[in-house]
């Protein structure tokens, strides 16, 4: 049974707004649609997406989110949406945007992904639809199996991720084939464990939850996608970072 969507998408940027809300008009019709909803045994799905200095693809990434919403309601009549921005006075790593984004999620299952256009949102359906088949507690959208790949890197950044993503499999081995992503969908419970048992709030912080997911026995599955380079803005790699990312691997290979 495909599921209907209410999506709940959480940045950290921008000023706090509810920007779109079709939760019906008043608490009691939203408490017996969601009474009906768990007597039919059907799931609701929230999306995080970490923000820092995107406002320029913020309404881009909403206007396609909203197109992939308006196609899975051909699916289901129950298909809500409601929206949140909230504002934040300076960048507080990725580890805490998914714990604020957490305690606004309403969803039996929650998807994070990046706010930059990297992870395209046609990609939802194919992540739901594994997870019904395979009853999996986690899909993780990958670049490195069949049917994955990059769009619009340079030599140079396909060899940085290439090694980044060889050092962890090597190091860690955790049965995923890509630790450098953050396109995920969880099982609420799951990703509320996962974040619960995490030390990293920076960009080591998904690569923790996936490992220490695997070391944990949940049922993990892959989804292949295409990468596609950010089309505004920049990248907020900087060497600070790629020397916690070193700094996480050693810290997952003495703990995990």
């Amino acid at each position: 049974m495909d599921p209907p969507m209410t999506m709940l998408i959480v940045a950290t940027n921008g000023d706090e707004k509810l920007l779109f809300s079709d939760w019906g008009d008043d608490d009691e019709t939203a408490v017996a649609e969601e009474k009906e909803r768990k007597r039919e045994g059907k799931y609701k799905y929230s999306i995080i997406v970490p923000t820092y200095n995107e406002r320029l693809n913020i309404a881009l990434i909403f206007y396609l989110m909203i197109g992939v919403m308006m196609a899975l309601k051909k699916l289901s009549s129950n298909c809500r949406t409601c929206m949140l921005l909230r504002a934040r006075a300076k960048k507080l790593g990725l580890g805490t945007a998914y714990i604020h984004g957490l305690k606004h999620a309403t969803g039996d299952f929650v998807v994070i992904m990046d706010a930059d256009l990297s992870h395209h949102p046609k990609y939802l359906p194919s992540s739901i639809k594994k997870r019904l088949e395979k009853n999996a507690s986690i899909v993780t959208c990958t670049r490195y199996v069949k049917g994955g790949g990059v769009h619009r890197w340079n030599l140079m950044r396909k060899l940085t991720s290439r090694r980044a993503n060889v050092l962890a499999q090597t190091l860690l081995w955790p049965d995923v084939s890509d630790l450098t992503r953050s396109f995920m969908l969880y099982k609420k419970s799951v990703l509320e464990d996962m974040i619960s048992s995490c030390v990293s709030k920076c960009c080591v912080f998904q690569m923790e939850m996936i490992v220490r997911a695997t070391r944990k026995g949940y049922h993990i599955e892959e989804v292949p996608i295409t990468f596609v380079d950010r089309v505004f803005g920049t990248s907020k790699l900087e060497g600070s970072e790629i020397v916690e990312y070193l700094k996480g691997l050693v810290y997952l290979l003495l703990t995990t």
